[in-house]
């Protein structure tokens, strides 16, 4: 279904955003970096449920992720323990902050499907550091296409990072949803720069 022009009413007790969905079809060259950085990437070969949906929560709450939240654990399991799906955490000081998650199910594209740091890492170039592995990693197979999408929910700078890093933009969509702190899956007081619409005070 495609939106008309104008104003389009969002019910109550919901959320939308607007998604930039952005690809590079070749490596880029990677950008500069701080070379004294505290953290470290591992890749968990089989994570488990209870430590994914954990730093993804720490990672995405103040931006309102849910799917995984939602996502029944049999179902979150299958994904995450795929043997085309690398799920990575960045961890300073013992606490993992990082998340990264490439998923390379389709044959010859892998999809960004999560990227994300804890709040104690903004501005410290953590993030051109994950940036810089996942396009590594990304390329290190033979893929024809590395993509990513970002929304009007994520971080300011999200979607001006992902064009500096080499991605395209290439569709624009709008999502709406259950707004998640009304269902459980997220603080009630989260993303308060997402003002709740429609629920009882």
């Amino acid at each position: 279904m495609q939106l008309p022009d104008g104003y389009s009413d969002v019910p109550a007790g919901k959320i939308a955003a607007v998604v930039t969905c952005l690809e590079m079809r070749a490596r880029p060259a990677l950008r500069a970096e701080r070379e004294d950085a505290p953290w470290q990437l591992r890749r968990v070969a089989r994570p488990e449920a209870a430590w994914y949906r954990a730093l993804f929560a720490h990672v995405g709450t103040e931006w309102l992720w849910f799917s995984r939240l939602a996502m029944p654990q049999a179902e979150l399991e299958r994904i995450i323990r795929h043997p085309d799906v690398e799920v990575y955490a960045l961890s300073v000081d013992g606490r993992d902050e990082g998340l990264l998650e490439l998923d390379f199910r389709d044959a010859g594209e892998c999809e960004l499907a999560f990227f994300g740091l804890g709040a104690a890492l903004f501005g410290r170039g953590a993030g051109r550091f994950l940036m810089n592995r996942a396009i590594e990693g990304a390329w290190a197979r033979p893929i024809r296409r590395f993509w990513v999408h970002t929304c009007t929910h994520d971080h300011p700078s999200a979607l001006a990072f992902y064009l500096r890093s080499g991605f395209h933009a290439y569709a624009r969509r709008v999502e709406v949803a259950d707004d998640p702190r009304l269902i459980g899956l997220a603080p009630r007081a989260a993303a308060p720069h997402i003002p709740i619409i429609g629920a009882a005070r």
